[in-house]
């Protein structure tokens, strides 16, 4: 089997409608868009959201919430996924990017305490939770906050 020789399978394909192309086509002069008004025309339509002039939805309800843009966004690793590591080997966020364990470092690295380590490791992150330090120490590792 080549590329050129693969089709779907039958039924499963329908070919394009050629909107406008004449009377003959059942689909030609306006193409499915009616007799003039709004949609008939190019670029024609209403935003998203718009409701015919009625007050809309999004604005009869209230706020809700607060963002705050000033937060501190941590990337968090368990220390279960640092078992990846080498005995004696410095883990810290440029580390876990070459890794793949972290895809984006945000304000910098929380390291959880979810699972097991087996490995000696010295671990560099901006914060540790208590079960975190406690594990990672047990294990004869230790850690530095960055």
């Amino acid at each position: 089997m080549k590329l050129h020789e693969i089709s779907p399978a039958q039924g499963s394909a329908r070919p394009a409608w050629r909107k406008g192309r004449g009377t003959g086509s059942g689909n030609g002069k306006t193409a499915g868009k009616g007799h003039k008004g709004q949609n008939a025309r190019s670029g024609g339509g209403v935003r998203v959201g718009f409701e015919g002039g009625q007050f809309p939805l999004y604005r009869q309800l209230p706020k809700r919430g607060f963002h705050n843009k000033f937060a501190t966004v941590y990337t968090v690793v368990n220390i279960e996924s640092l078992n990846v590591f080498e005995d004696g080997s410095v883990v810290d966020a440029q580390a876990l990017l070459d890794k793949g364990i972290v895809k984006k470092l945000n304000d910098g690295v929380k390291v959880l305490g979810r699972g097991e380590i087996t490995k000696k490791l010295t671990v560099k992150a901006a914060v540790f939770s208590a079960s975190a330090k406690e594990k990672i120490t047990a294990a004869g590792g230790g850690i530095e906050v960055v």
